[in-house]
């Protein structure tokens, strides 16, 4: 396996092993801020707990602001049962039929515990595979219901897959490797814009223009990172950093090549920034896949809604089984990075 496989493999490890539900990022926005600083940046940090890096460009009366989010899909507490059981809804894009029966962490304010996702018996009233919902599905504790009030276990108390269970497993032929893993979205992104901070303080790299790398909060529920940070900073460009579905309607495959969103459900990108990112990508001997969609949307599209940045984009990886147990190429996520370094030290704009 090459370095850069390696260095890939190592950082998503550690950041998929630290929960980070969404609204509730805190242990992430820690260890990010740690590693920025040992690359040598001073992030700055906003109420809303959103971390960026402002960096000097050779012109800097135009911005570019590349983002990925922090937070994950999940679960919540709606309320506790009389047998310690735990009625849920979803946090995100959560599907119970993603999860099944399986071990989750449930966040307590005093305790974290185990719980089991539990769907029914298989020899109980239900006849058919009809999709389940979440309303029909309890979290069993083993506690009472006293127990789990002393826990902090409340309404609104966040609920993951259990660590143990997330990955990543390496996949396939050694030389040109799936990786999957609960989930990409979006710690592989994060994985990105911090190996292109190190890049660019270590090969001394002159952006073309000002350029922000932002990590930010909520993506999952609502967004509300991403719009919060662009209203204060107000970006020309406006770049999302994050993943790229498989869909019906769009003829992406999962392999080496990045995915570039060309329209989501809330507008059509930027030909402008999609130019310069497949222009950049072909320098580096990288193609992208175009992706067109119709029920997704993305960090980039909810800024578009503000008003507070002239042109948005969204890139990543391709992605099977999004929002479950995913699956991708290895080399898709350096071929990310080579993307976006050549954008950053020669787009101007």
């Amino acid at each position: 396996m090459e370095s850069y496989q390696e260095e890939i493999i190592a950082l998503f490890s550690e950041l998929l092993s630290i929960p980070s539900p969404s609204g509730k990022e805190e242990k992430m926005i820690e260890i990010i801020i740690q590693k920025i600083k040992s690359i040598g940046y001073e992030p700055q940090i906003d109420y809303s707990g959103n971390i960026f890096v402002e960096i000097a460009g050779e012109n800097n009366d135009v911005s570019c602001c590349l983002a990925s989010h922090m937070d994950e899909i999940g679960l919540m507490v709606t309320k506790i049962n009389e047998d310690g059981s735990l009625g849920v809804e979803r946090v995100g894009g959560s599907l119970p039929w993603k999860y099944g029966e399986r071990p989750l962490e449930i966040f307590g304010q005093n305790k974290t515990i185990t719980g089991i996702s539990s769907m029914g018996s298989g020899h109980g009233s239900r006849k058919n595979d009809t999709q389940i919902k979440w309303e029909e599905v309890r979290i069993i504790t083993g506690y009472s219901a006293k127990q789990l009030k002393e826990f902090g276990i409340e309404a609104g108390t966040r609920i993951l897959l259990d660590r143990n269970e997330c990955g990543p497993r390496i996949l396939g032929n050694e030389t040109n490797p799936l990786i999957a893993a609960w989930t990409f979205d979006d710690r592989m992104g994060v994985v990105t814009l911090l190996r292109l901070l190190k890049s660019i303080k270590d090969e001394a790299i002159k952006v073309k223009m000002k350029t922000i790398i932002a990590f930010t909060v909520q993506e999952e529920t609502s967004c509300f990172g991403a719009r919060s940070l662009a209203q204060k900073i107000k970006p020309t460009f406006f770049i999302a950093v994050d993943g790229c579905p498989t869909a019906s309607h769009s003829p992406v495959v999962v392999d080496e090549r990045p995915g570039i969103w060309i329209k989501d459900r809330r507008q059509f990108y930027s030909d402008k920034l999609i130019d310069g990112l497949t222009n950049a990508a072909t320098n580096v001997g990288v193609e992208l896949q175009r992706a067109i969609f119709t029920g997704a949307a993305s960090d980039a599209s909810s800024v578009g809604m503000t008003g507070f940045s002239d042109q948005l984009a969204t890139i990543g990886h391709v992605r099977e089984n999004s929002h479950g147990y995913e699956v991708a190429s290895l080399e898709a996520f350096e071929n990310l990075y080579k993307t976006l370094k050549e954008f950053v030290s020669n787009w101007d704009g």
